[in-house]
């Protein structure tokens, strides 16, 4: 039963307004997925992990190329961003590209999810870099610290390249599945 009404916009208004008051109709904001494009996506604060990872590969890179390893007062920096660029970057960025949402074993809390997640990344780096190191000694490069390094660059940058991208469709799959259950 549908009437042509002229009115102006502020009587129309202030019939919605009143509709609203008394009841007769419940106006709720559209929720649309905002999918973001992956440039947006990776200046999203969502992509906060996925810099930082580049970051210090690039940092324990720079450092292991262009600082000698007899010069005493930065080998504690090459030590430790070494040990994290061995025993965690390969392994964190893989279990991302595998499960960019929570981590596969069912958990009670958010700091359990994390726990595992750690637990998983250590595990998969000890799996990863030895690896790497036999695959490398069949190459003409052999196991010294240059291949390695570009290796293990190469190796965490891919598998954080698709984390990211796996990321980011995880989210607008997740925001169409919440749109639609609405």
């Amino acid at each position: 039963m549908a009437r042509n009404l002229e009115l102006d916009k502020k009587q129309a208004l202030n019939s919605v307004r009143r509709l609203i008051e008394e009841g007769k109709i419940l106006l709720t904001e559209s929720s649309k997925p905002t999918s973001k494009t992956l440039k947006e996506y990776l200046l999203s604060s969502s992509a906060y992990w996925f810099w930082t990872t580049i970051a210090v590969a690039s940092a324990t890179s720079a450092i292991v190329f262009l600082v000698p390893g007899d010069v005493y007062s930065v080998a504690y920096a090459r030590i430790a961003l070494g040990a994290v660029f061995i025993f965690w970057l390969p392994g964190y960025t893989f279990i991302k590209a595998l499960f960019p949402g929570r981590a596969p074993v069912k958990t009670s809390s958010q700091e359990m999810d994390a726990i595992v997640r750690i637990t998983l990344s250590v595990g998969m780096s000890m799996a990863l870099v030895p690896i790497v190191g036999l695959i490398l000694n069949y190459t003409p490069f052999g196991v010294r610290l240059t291949p390695i390094t570009l290796s293990l660059l190469a190796l965490t940058v891919a598998f954080a390249a698709a984390g990211i991208i796996r990321q980011q469709q995880a989210t607008i799959r997740s925001q169409s599945e919440n749109a639609s259950d609405d």
